[in-house]
């Protein structure tokens, strides 16, 4: 696969917390059923002890029922805004990843800041084809991550990353 030639562009791309700028890519819709499974797996558990309860000591553990309920219909709510939201870019000199509805966040890597692209799978994202790519720099605090990459485009990414950092730290 033939990495693009990295060149400055004359005029910068504006890159904003909101829709306005560059064709922001998201990630798999797949990602919120993974996150949605996981969920279930932490609640119904608890819901099926509630319910137990409720049948053999007092009717009262119903209400913790109907707590875990609707916190479990508020927690699916938030993982399908969430999931919606994070989205990236790659730029002529950076890979751009935004997240976030109410806390939004931009993470801008230059690619020539770049020192490794770990890419990562566990079990149930690999029922699902999914990957996540975390972006490393020589400071913590200025990686990126971008959960929910189908596998194939996981792969891409990591070897286009790795290929702009060798031509950008050539260039240095």
């Amino acid at each position: 696969m033939s990495v693009p030639p990295v060149s400055p562009s004359s005029e910068p791309v504006v890159v904003t917390l909101r829709d306005a700028g560059p064709a922001w890519r998201p990630v798999s819709p797949a990602l919120v059923t993974v996150r949605l499974v996981v969920l279930a797996v932490v609640l119904v558990p608890l819901l099926l002890v509630c319910v137990g309860l409720a049948l053999l000591l007092t009717p009262w553990v119903w209400l913790g029922a109907g707590v875990l309920v609707l916190v479990g219909a508020w927690a699916a709510w938030v993982v399908r805004r969430q999931v919606s939201a994070i989205s990236w870019v790659e730029l002529d000199d950076e890979i751009v990843i935004r997240k976030g509805r109410l806390f939004r966040s931009l993470v801008s890597v230059p690619y020539g800041r770049l020192q490794y692209v770990d890419i990562q799978s566990g079990p149930l994202a690999r029922a699902f084809g999914l990957a996540s790519c975390e972006i490393h720099t020589a400071s913590p605090e200025s990686g990126g991550s971008l959960p929910g990459l189908p596998t194939a485009e996981a792969e891409a990414l990591r070897t286009r990353l790795a290929a702009r950092g060798e031509a950008q730290r050539a260039g240095l």
